[in-house]
């Protein structure tokens, strides 16, 4: 057998090795991926109810719900979500519009990290905010997931939108386009 016939038949049997792999991990996704998807759907928010108090870090200071006097768009997301990745660039247009009436903050909701299979961690967070070009706030990392636990409905992203009185005026999961979020803040402002 001739060096080439053996160099193509080596090719070939490593893309097959490497398709195979490929396929695999897309068919068996690690159980840290499988539990990160899964969102506990029964959180407290609810809509046309007071809004679940809480306080985080975020990358622009403190944010605490209770103090704040303007209308609030809050998401919950994980880094390694890809309708989450795709929603910064419609948070991100809201954000230089209505970011002077609207106090948003953007709070991490997964223990899985942006890899998709190691632990989340502030890391993570802030490779998310500089990777998708984010500069509305986001809160820091929160080990036990507490406001993912008050808000999340159903999956990554979760938005809500809270007027004035603290009430939830809007409660969705998933990509959201810009003219529906921007028609929930005009109602609240």
């Amino acid at each position: 057998m001739n060096q080439r016939l053996l160099a193509t038949i080596s090719i070939v049997v490593l893309a097959l090795i490497v398709v195979a792999g490929v396929l695999y991990v897309r068919l068996h996704p690690s159980q840290q991926l499988q539990n990160a998807s899964v969102a506990p759907i029964n959180a407290k928010a609810t809509m046309g109810e007071p809004a679940p108090e809480f306080v985080t870090a975020s990358t622009h200071g403190l944010f605490d719900l209770d103090k704040t006097t303007k209308p609030v768009f809050i998401e919950i997301f994980a880094t390694w979500c890809p309708h989450c990745q795709r929603e910064t660039a419609v948070i991100e247009r809201l954000y230089k519009t209505y970011g002077d009436k609207v106090d948003f903050i953007a709070v991490p909701g997964s223990d899985t990290g942006m890899d998709g299979t190691s632990p989340e961690s502030q890391l993570d967070v802030l490779n998310f905010q500089q990777r998708f070009g984010v500069s509305y706030p986001i809160g820091a990392y929160d080990p036990t997931l507490s406001v993912a636990n008050l808000y999340l409905k159903g999956g990554f992203p979760t938005i809500a939108i809270v007027d004035t009185h603290k009430t939830i005026t809007y409660l969705n999961s998933g990509e959201v386009p810009y003219g529906e979020l921007a028609a929930a803040i005009k109602r609240v402002l």
